[in-house]
């Protein structure tokens, strides 16, 4: 059976070699189609990569200036809080000071009375009309002008407290809020890609309702700040008329009693002055009439002791008498011995008178020790009496309740502030 032969289409080898040509560059051409589509993928995926990065680190920086800035305001109205509640404190005191103004305005009186009667006490040389007694004549005619004046400041103290506590309501409902949104933004700040409380949240790009802008928000804290201060300076503007009157009437009071203690401090000075004067004295004198004494004594010693060189020379000199013939001959010892005889005599005659001097000094001496002591007693009796009104005078003082109000009052702090307040 013949064989059919299948017609094959034959190709010229040009067109083989075309076609090699072709699938090789059109290989070529799709890798580096391929190639340039990898690279842009690649910047691509690296830009993306870098700009989220970017855009993280910018917001955690914004937020983390954020908390900064709500803290600085938090700071700022947590002081402002307190300045509130430490002034609404002491316009409360202030108040509570003008309602017990009257109450120790007798006692003054009769510490000043009682003062001018110890007084009388003074004898001979010092009862004298000095200026304790006329500051204490003073100081009742100070106290009795003082009970006719204080009547008057309490009614503004009210209506301020009210408006300080609304300011006060107002920084704190503020405040509130800043550790609200505080606590918010740390949250946020301290969110991280691997946090387990991420995901997609419906109309994430919303504006919520009531937003307000960073200038408003400043503003609102601002307003809350200024008005508190407002506030706070028109209540001290009232505690400083509050304690006017008050310390218009104790200034007068507590000038006319410095007066009157520093009257009795020179004077009780000068009597300290006086008594130690007096006292140095006669320890001088007794120190001098003791010297006075044992200079005697030693006069009277030294006479006592001429006796035997007196009896020494003398007997030379007799003896010396006795000397045979030519042997009498007057040479140097015997006038030695002549003129240490004369010598005694006078040593003696010069200790006698000299020992008399001393003993009318010593009379003299015992007087005027008498005299000082006399006048010592005086100065002592004048001394405790002012001292005793001095005494009298400390129930002016308010006694301190504790060891460290003790220390307060003795180193005068309390006046101090006192004098701040006003």
């Amino acid at each position: 059976m013949a064989t059919e032969v299948r017609q094959v289409v034959r190709h010229q080898p040009p067109d083989w070699f075309t076609e090699c040509y072709t699938q090789s560059t059109n290989a070529e051409r799709q890798r580096s189609a391929s190639h340039q589509v990898r690279q842009e993928s690649r910047f691509l995926r690296n830009e993306t990569d870098s700009q989220t990065k970017w855009d993280q680190y910018s917001n955690d920086v914004r937020l983390a200036d954020r908390v900064d800035h709500i803290r600085k305001w938090k700071e700022i109205l947590e002081r402002t809080l307190g300045q509130l509640d430490q002034e609404i404190a002491d316009l409360s005191e202030a108040k509570e000071l003008t309602e017990q103004a009257l109450e120790a305005k007798n006692l003054p009186t009769d510490v000043a009375i009682e003062c001018l009667t110890l007084r009388e006490g003074r004898k001979n040389i010092d009862v004298v009309q000095d200026e304790p007694e006329n500051q204490l004549h003073k100081e009742v005619e100070v106290i009795d002008g003082i009970k006719k004046i204080l009547q008057q400041r309490v009614s503004d103290s009210f209506e301020q407290l009210c408006l300080l506590q609304e300011a006060r309501q107002q920084v704190q409902a503020d405040l509130q809020d800043k550790n609200i949104a505080l606590g918010i933004d740390i949250d946020q700040y301290n969110l991280s890609d691997r946090s387990p409380n991420i995901s997609y949240k419906p109309d994430a790009l919303r504006v919520p309702k009531g937003s307000t802008t960073p200038q408003q928000w400043e503003d609102f804290s601002r307003y809350n700040k200024e008005r508190a201060e407002a506030e706070m300076k028109s209540s001290n503007r009232l505690r400083e008329q509050i304690h006017h009157t008050l310390q218009q009437t104790a200034n007068d009071q507590e000038a006319q009693k410095q007066a009157t203690e520093y009257a009795f401090r020179k004077r009780i000075h000068e009597f300290e002055r006086a008594k130690d004067e007096l006292e140095w004295q006669k320890k001088n004198t007794e120190d001098e009439i003791a010297e006075l004494e044992n200079d005697i004594r030693g006069i009277e010693e030294a006479i006592r002791n001429k006796i035997r060189p007196t009896k020494k020379a003398e007997t030379r000199l007799e003896n010396r008498t006795y000397r045979p013939n030519v042997e009498l001959c007057r040479d140097a010892p015997q006038y030695g011995l002549v003129d240490e005889v004369k010598q005694l005599y006078a040593s003696k005659h010069a200790l006698e008178e000299k020992l008399k001097q001393a003993q009318h000094a010593l009379d003299g001496l015992y007087k005027n020790l008498q005299r000082l002591n006399d006048d010592i007693a005086l100065k002592a009796n004048s001394l405790r009496l002012d001292n005793q009104c001095l005494d009298v005078r400390k129930k002016l003082n308010p006694a301190p309740k504790t060891n460290v109000e003790h220390n307060l009052n003795l180193t005068g702090i309390e006046r101090m502030k006192s004098a701040i307040l006003a």
